[in-house]
Formats: structure tokens, sequence, C-alpha cells
């Protein structure tokens, strides 16, 4: 299975699990249009547009279009690749009746079309050797052991992650547990905790 160095984007977890059955990849879903009101989600795209880049794949119909119309107003454009799947009459297997449009959408792609479309995107595909990497995410158990989550002083705690890995300090601690295990390998977070006062 190829490894793409970008993070791919997606409207919601049937298209998260489709891109998962062909490429080793992160991919972080947009929940619809839920990233227009989703503060802390944008924030954590356009840090991964920074960090590693982003590959938006959106479906093909209007709804597709208008989350990827405003993505590529909210991230700079040289963060950003698109990738786009053909319009395929049909529908998911999984639904009653075809979308509005008719259209396949990306949970709907057999595998090949979509490493096409991230071939096309530029994705950078990177070689198999690093496999070995720790690939085991951070947990939430990891979080309690760590005193970020069910302790008396586990909010100012996290508020004080959340600065030292500049993120917004917003963030909920679910929030915090997926940007790390997008942003750092599990080893990494865990020499990152216990070299830090206030861990220690």
């Amino acid at each position: 299975m190829k490894r793409v160095r970008e993070v791919i984007v997606v409207e919601g977890r049937y298209d998260r699990n489709a891109l998962r059955q062909v490429v080793d990849a992160t991919v972080v879903e947009t929940c619809g249009f839920g990233v227009f009101r989703d503060r802390e989600r944008l924030a954590l795209l356009r840090r991964l547009g920074r960090e590693r880049g982003l590959i938006l794949l959106t479906d093909s119909d209007g709804a597709g279009f208008v989350i990827r119309n405003f993505l590529r107003g909210a991230i700079p454009g040289q963060q950003l690749k698109q990738a786009y799947i053909p319009d395929v009459p049909g529908k998911e297997r999984r639904k009653a009746a075809p979308g509005r449009e008719g259209k396949l959408g990306v949970e709907g792609m057999p595998p090949q079309v979509l490493l096409e479309a991230l071939e096309r995107a530029g994705a950078t595909f990177e070689g198999e050797e690093g496999a070995a990497e720790d690939r085991r995410p951070v947990t939430k158990a990891d979080f309690y052991a760590l005193g970020l989550t069910g302790g008396p002083d586990s909010a100012s705690r996290r508020a004080a992650l959340l600065r030292r890995l500049d993120l917004p300090e917003r963030m909920t601690a679910n929030a915090l547990l997926e940007a790390v295990n997008i942003l750092y390998t599990r080893e990494e977070f865990m020499n990152l905790c216990e070299n830090w006062e206030p861990f220690s």
C-alpha cells in the first residue's frame, strides 16, 4: 500500500474508510458543512497544511464544491492540492436512494479511481521502508495517565500543552487527542511529555 505524505481531506467517515483501503495516509474529515462552524477543525487543517500539505478530495456534486471552495479560500493555495473524482451516476450500497444529483461520491469510487485521482493531484508517495515507524496512536488512557483528563488540574495541563504545541486554546480534549495523533508519532509525543516540566 502506498504511503502519502500529505494529509487527505474528505467530507465524511465513509469517504475516510474508502481512502484507508487504498493508501496509507492521514485522512481528516470536514464533517460535511460542519467545517464552516468548527474553528478547531479549521485551525487544525491550517496547521496541517503548513506542516505537511493537504490534498482535498470531495464529492463531485454541488455540496462537495461548496466545501472545496470554502477551504480554497481558508487555506493558502501552495499548501492545498486538489484531487477530483469523475462524475459517475449511481448510488452507494449503504444508501436507499441516490443523492440529489445522482452521482457516486468518494466512498463509492473503485480503489483504482481514487489512487489515480491522488496521482493526478500530485500526491507525494513515500517509500515503504519507513513502515517500521511507531504507528500506535496516543490513546485516551495515555491522556489520563499523563493527567490531561480525569484529574483536578487536567484542564490547566491541557491548556499548557495547547500553548506548547501552538494549537488553539479552545480545543476540547478529544480534538487535542486527534491533533496529537496527526502531528506526532506516539514516541515523539511521549518523549515531549517526558522531558517537559509539567509532566515530570
